[in-house]
């Protein structure tokens, strides 16, 4: 991706949102990690989502569907989460489309700090 095109999590310049996360920063928050992984499903980057996830629940593999288009994120809430927290939630929505036309996954997301990292933890699917 150039790095002057508009990242997938509508933050701004891929180049000075997600990319550096994606290269090895730390995010400084749980949003900033959430926006982060959505990045990297659009990117399809499943090593960045294994790496970012709770050792307690991550997958062996993370495999992601080339036929999936993710196309628009929307943050609802988030609580905690913060440069000095322990935990945070991210709730979301996120837009998509694949071979059974569009969808919308909608989600509230739980991270922790991992070795002072935020990583994801689990997440509540809402149905519609």
């Amino acid at each position: 991706m150039d790095p002057e095109e508009r990242c997938p999590c509508g933050g701004g310049a891929y180049a000075d949102c997600c990319r550096p996360f994606h290269d090895g920063a730390a995010a400084p928050t749980a949003e900033a990690l959430m926006r982060s992984r959505y990045s990297a499903f659009a990117l399809g980057l499943p090593a960045y989502l294994r790496s970012t996830w709770a050792r307690a629940t991550r997958p062996r593999t993370v495999d992601l569907d080339p036929g999936i288009t993710w196309r628009r994120l929307q943050i609802v809430d988030t609580a905690r989460g913060g440069q000095d927290d322990a935990t945070g939630v991210v709730e979301f929505r996120a837009a998509h489309r694949g071979p059974d036309g569009a969808g919308l996954l909608h989600e509230r997301s739980r991270f922790v700090r991992e070795a002072g990292r935020w990583v994801y933890l689990d997440g509540e699917l809402f149905d519609g």
